[in-house]
């Protein structure tokens, strides 16, 4: 079969804007609750889309940490490109994927450091190899090759022997304050559910859109 042949009809639910909770974060924890109960790997997984200030984008997978009032918290390694892209440019997008469920959400909004408090609290509770790994990677740097990498973990190992790893000065959180999210809900016939909360002065306006 060719890949333009792949294609599957949806039909396990439907999103209509007027059941939606009016406040977007309590819609997403409701949706991700749900992905949570399927027992979905890794309902926390999202693509975050950055660019560089002169729009040139890139994409990766990262891990969700938290979301509330505030906005959508992810770790990083500062040096990265990921890194490097938000501090010159701080606009982000993420997306939740959860095929299973056949539901996306897309959110849009601007990119802040978390406190360094919070960043060192959230360390403390990493396992010991992920911190020390934070240490040993300068990450999206070249590097020689694999032994280079290890040689750098034994290096961190030898430094910090017990169970005390501190944080790295260049390791934190970023949070996403969104401005806009939008709701997909796969529906029969490609015409889909997509229901988006767009700031409005200090509310959040509900829309839906055409598929």
């Amino acid at each position: 079969m060719s890949i333009a042949d792949l294609r599957r009809e949806f039909a396990r639910a439907r999103l209509d804007e007027r059941d939606a909770d009016p406040d977007p974060i309590a819609q997403f924890a409701k949706w991700f609750g749900e992905a949570q109960r399927a027992e979905l790997p890794e309902p926390n997984a999202m693509t975050l889309a950055t660019a560089t200030p002169d729009g040139v984008p890139s994409a990766r997978i990262v891990l969700l940490k938290r979301a509330d009032a505030r906005g959508f918290t992810f770790f990083t390694d500062y040096r990265s490109r990921k890194g490097q892209e938000l501090e010159a440019n701080p606009h982000a997008a993420l997306v939740f994927h959860w095929g299973e469920l056949e539901r996306q959400v897309r959110l849009t909004g601007r990119v802040s450091r978390l406190p360094r408090a919070e960043s060192e609290a959230y360390f403390r509770t990493r396992p010991r190899e992920s911190r020390l790994g934070a240490w040993s990677s300068h990450q999206s740097a070249v590097l020689a090759g694999r032994d280079a990498l290890e040689a750098k973990l034994r290096e961190a190992e030898a430094r910090y022997p017990g169970e005390d790893v501190p944080t790295p000065p260049y390791w934190g959180g970023f949070v996403l304050a969104p401005d806009t999210l939008e709701f997909w809900q796969g529906r029969a016939g490609r015409l889909h559910d997509r229901v988006r909360y767009r700031r409005d002065g200090g509310a959040w306006r509900i829309e839906r859109l055409s598929p």
